[in-house]
C-alpha cells in the first residue's frame, strides 16, 4: 500500500495504510510498472558503462510536472470542453556503492608534558 498524504480527495481508506500512520492509501499498479521499467533501463545503461549492477544504489529520485497536452472533447448542444492529460518527468540518479574500508588503528602515544 502507498499512503496518500497530499491529494487525498476521493481516496478510500484501508487498514494497510496504518503502517505509515495514515488512513488513506492505494496500490498504484501503472506507476509501479513505469518505475520498474526505469530501473531496468538504468540497469542496462550501467551494464553498458561497465559498472557493477549489484552495487548500484538510488541516490536521488524526483517526479515533477510536465507540460500538459491539450485536446478537446465535444459535449451536448454544441459545447466543447478541455480534455487535458497530466504527464510528468521522472529523474533518477544511481551511484555505484563503494566498499567500506576500515581505517587502521593507530597506537596512542602518551603525551609528554613539559614545564
Amino acid at each position: 500500500c502507498v499512503p496518500f498524504r497530499k491529494y487525498t480527495g476521493c481516496i478510500g481508506r484501508t487498514p494497510q495504510a496504518k503502517e505509515f500512520k495514515m488512513s488513506q492509501g492505494r496500490w498504484p499498479v501503472k506507476s509501479a510498472k513505469i518505475l520498474l521499467g526505469l530501473l531496468k533501463n538504468a540497469e542496462s545503461n550501467a551494464e553498458f558503462k561497465n559498472l557493477d549492477t549489484e552495487n548500484l544504489t538510488i541516490t536521488h529520485i524526483q517526479v515533477s510536472m510536465a507540460q500538459q497536452g491539450r485536446r478537446r472533447t465535444f459535449r451536448a448542444h454544441g459545447r466543447v470542453n478541455a480534455y487535458m492529460n497530466c504527464p510528468c518527468h521522472v529523474e533518477m540518479l544511481l551511484e555505484e556503492k563503494e566498499e567500506a574500508v576500515e581505517k587502521p588503528s593507530e597506537e596512542v602515544k602518551a603525551k609528554k608534558f613539559t614545564k
